[in-house]
């Protein structure tokens, strides 16, 4: 029987400077907002561009280092898989949040501004294209396997 695949890879650009927190049993959580556009033409021909944005969560080491080298307008490659999460607000209603739980993290382009034209990756990343942080899945550890780890 085939199993399914949960596999997200973005290209886009911070829209505000990572938030970095720690669970109450120390481990390390970063959240970023991520934007992708695309460029599309409309039935008139006219060409039009629609910007989406994602929520990133990188957790544990990888979460650390992107709190300490992103910054707004930083343009990243992430890999990772969606995950939905529920909870109930004070007023006991559901709601829901989906999330894109990074993997791997890659440092494009110039230190900040969505700008720099593939000058590297700012030196975080020895050369080449740029910073290369995660993957391999023996250096991120996951997210905690409860909700009541989540400081927000």
């Amino acid at each position: 029987m085939a199993r399914g695949v949960n596999k997200v890879i973005l290209i886009g650009n911070l829209g505000a400077d990572p938030e970095l927190k720690y669970t109450p049993s120390g481990t390390a959580v970063c959240t970023f907002r991520l934007a992708t556009s695309e460029s599309f033409k409309d039935r008139d021909g006219n060409m039009q561009e629609r910007t989406e944005w994602h929520r990133i969560v990188a957790w544990t080491k990888l979460g650390e280092i992107a709190a300490q080298y992103l910054s707004k307008g930083r343009q990243v490659y992430v890999e990772g898989s969606i995950r939905t999460r529920s909870w109930e607000d004070q007023s006991g209603e559901r709601k829901y949040m989906t999330e894109i739980v990074a993997r791997d993290i890659q440092f494009l382009g110039g230190q900040g501004g969505g700008q720099g034209g593939g000058q590297g990756g700012g030196g975080y990343g020895g050369g080449g294209g740029g910073g290369n942080y995660g993957g391999g899945g023996n250096d991120f550890g996951g997210p905690p396997s409860t909700d009541d780890d989540i400081p927000f």
